[in-house]
């Protein structure tokens, strides 16, 4: 097993990279430059975070200094070594397994599912040009958004570097305006309805208490 690189990998931060923008693209389709920025970003997210995973590991190569002081006998360009949480951490085993990296796969698969149940609602919605109201458009006003910011963020726990840590705030501030433009669009295309639907359902983050209140506002 120690003959096997742990970078240089480029094949794999290509298949990796293709695999994750394809995806993001299925679900986004970008229309316009503000769409196109976006997704241009996510995809820099992406090829940099799968660069640093099997290419070439800056942050490691930038913090190395202060890593082989501090954790002396670290193999510090190895492939385990990248996950920094369980180096900081002082971590035993197989970094696969510790608590970080399992808490970052149920944030990015959770991430996926959400994605793929809000595009769903989503996709029948435009294809009947209707209002997406149902399932997580019934809780929140941007479930797309939220999906996308979460398998970022996760990622970030699972292999955090000093490039995705710059951009990930960077991408939030772009979906939080991309939404705003989407609103006033779909102010602009359904008027009252979606004006009493915003009215209803917070835009981010879901007020699981007053569910209830919000049906009987409809009904």
């Amino acid at each position: 097993m120690r003959d096997i690189p742990a970078y240089g990998l480029w094949l794999l931060v290509i298949v990796n990279s293709l695999v994750f923008i394809i995806f993001a693209f299925s679900f986004t389709k970008p229309k316009n430059p503000r769409d196109w920025r976006s997704f241009g970003a996510f995809s820099a997210f992406i090829v940099a975070l799968f660069t640093e995973m099997y290419g070439f590991p800056l942050t490691l190569y930038l913090l190395s200094g202060w890593l082989q002081t501090r954790y002396p006998g670290l193999d510090i360009f190895s492939h385990d070594a990248g996950h920094l949480w369980w180096t900081l951490l002082g971590w035993k085993g197989d970094p696969h397994w510790n608590p970080v990296h399992l808490l970052s796969n149920v944030v990015i698969f959770g991430g996926i599912i959400y994605l793929g149940s809000a595009w769903e609602v989503l996709y029948k919605a435009q294809r009947t040009h209707t209002l997406a109201i149902s399932g997580p458009y019934a809780t929140i006003r941007h479930p797309q958004y939220i999906a996308f910011i979460a398998i970022m963020f996760g990622f970030l726990l699972q292999w955090p570097t000093i490039l995705t840590l710059l951009m990930f705030p960077v991408l939030v501030l772009m979906y939080v305006r991309l939404a705003r433009q989407e609103e006033r669009d779909a102010l602009a295309e359904f008027g009252d309805e979606y004006r009493r639907y915003a009215e209803n359902t917070p835009a981010f983050f879901p007020r699981w208490g007053s569910r209830s209140d919000r049906k009987d506002k409809h009904s």
